[in-house]
C-alpha cells in the first residue's frame, strides 16, 4: 500500500477491455524520507478520485485484480480510498 496525492488524469482514445468504465489517475507517491525518488505511477481509479485527493494505492497485481474482481484483469495498481487526514506520531 502507497499513500500519494493525485496530479494528474491520463486520456486515451482506446482502452484495454479491464480499463472500461474506470479513470486512469497520475499518482505522486508521499514520503517522510528527504530525497526520496520514487517517481510518479499511474494508477486505475476505484474510488472516484479527483486531482489534489490525497489517496491510499494498492500496488500489487494479485491483490488490485482482486478489488477488481477480476483475476485476469491486467492491473497492478488501483486507488482503493480517498485519504481523510494523515497523523504522524513520533
Amino acid at each position: 500500500m502507497v499513500i500519494g496525492k493525485v496530479v494528474g488524469t491520463i486520456v486515451t482514445t482506446i482502452s484495454h477491455a479491464h480499463y472500461k468504465h474506470r479513470r486512469l489517475l497520475v499518482v505522486q507517491p508521499l514520503s517522510l524520507e528527504e530525497g526520496d525518488t520514487s517517481g510518479d505511477f499511474i494508477a486505475l481509479d476505484n474510488s472516484q478520485a479527483g486531482i489534489g485527493d490525497t489517496v491510499l494505492v494498492l500496488r500489487e497485481g494479485s491483490g488490485a485484480r482482486q478489488v477488481l474482481d477480476n483475476k485476469d484483469a491486467c492491473v497492478v495498481s488501483v486507488i482503493v480510498g480517498i485519504v481523510d487526514s494523515v497523523s504522524i506520531a513520533e
